[in-house]
């Protein structure tokens, strides 16, 4: 999820520990269990600190180490024992336990986003992404805030905020449900189709498709439950080429294959130099793939310029490999 979602969810828990007597009977450990569970729903996305070095290296590590299962028992520690101290007298015990749900609940509810999380690593270095709910989802955020305005004038955070799980619940059924249904529907036109990665958008009816079959990719949509093919790409397979095994010593590259599960790849020759482009089908938007690889190498192969991230347009991606050092 987003930022602000994880930072009105951490508000939100501290309302629903009130529900637990420890906390209630204890207006110090309230304040630290408060303090603790904003922290913990915010601390896991510490990585995004990452982004200042560069795209490949985050790009390899959002998401992954900080949400994995010993970071997840980490964190709450962390976090209680510095609490401790500053609160002297809490409950730690409690402190402990709310905290640690936090950050729980930052990680489960990434694992529902198509981007997903390395939740289960070290077990395993798989991404697990359901692909249900969107970084931002509008009902979700607008629910909390709406609970949190109506604590603001009264209402008991602890029950009000339980029955708020209780409706999430109810919706993240109705998204899984929602999902079932588009992905036979592309069966239906697509009955080759040997994986389906669904993205969904703000928009809570519309969907991004991608689909892998034996001999081609399908990018589709779907509104309202209608699913509409929009383009439609021949598998290649990578070819033994001396440009492409050049490309792959590039970190950027290497970025960007450790993350995409469905690409497509195309190489442009110059008089001066080659370009290796591998481009992710997910998220179609506005006719444009805005989430690329670009290599760039000179006729000896070596590699000159590259870039992977979110570009939008033709225009702004030759911009932003033009300045980019030789």
């Amino acid at each position: 999820m987003d930022t602000g979602t994880h930072f009105v969810m951490g508000i939100a828990l501290g309302g629903l520990a009130t529900l637990d007597p420890a906390i209630a009977n204890s207006p110090l450990t309230a304040q630290a269990v408060m303090v603790g569970t904003i922290a913990g729903s915010q601390i896991p996305d510490i990585d995004t600190i990452l982004k200042l070095r560069n795209n490949a290296v985050y790009i390899r590590n959002h998401r992954g180490l900080t949400h994995s299962l010993p970071f997840v028992l980490a964190w709450p520690v962390l976090i209680t024992g510095v609490l401790s101290l500053i609160f002297p007298y809490t409950n730690v015990l409690h402190l402990w336990l709310w905290t640690f749900l936090a950050v729980f609940l930052h990680v489960f509810v990434d694992i529902f986003n198509a981007y997903g999380t390395q939740a289960i690593r070290p077990i395993s270095n798989k991404w697990v992404a359901l692909g249900i709910i969107n970084t931002f989802d509008p009902f979700i955020f607008g629910i909390h805030v709406a609970g949190l305005i109506l604590w603001a004038f009264g209402a008991p955070p602890g029950y009000m905020f339980l029955s708020i799980y209780g409706i999430l619940i109810i919706y993240y059924i109705a998204r899984f449900r929602e999902q079932r249904l588009i992905k036979q529907a592309v069966k239906v036109q697509i009955p080759e189709a040997v994986k389906i990665i669904m993205s969904p958008t703000m928009r809570y009816h519309h969907w991004k498709i991608a689909v892998l079959t034996p001999k081609q990719f399908y990018v589709a949509r779907a509104n309202n439950g209608y699913v509409t093919i929009l383009d439609k790409f021949e598998r290649k397979p990578l070819p033994e080429s001396p440009v492409l095994n050049a490309a792959k010593h590039d970190k950027n590259l290497a970025a960007f294959l450790s993350f995409s599960p469905m690409y497509r790849w195309e190489i442009l020759e110059s008089e001066d130099h080659f370009e290796v482009r591998f481009i992710d089908l997910r998220y179609r938007s506005n006719g444009y793939y805005p989430f690329v690889a670009v290599v760039q190498l000179d006729r000896n192969l070596k590699i000159t310029n590259s870039y992977t991230g979110w570009i939008f347009s033709e225009a702004k991606l030759r911009k932003k490999i033009d300045i980019l050092p030789s």
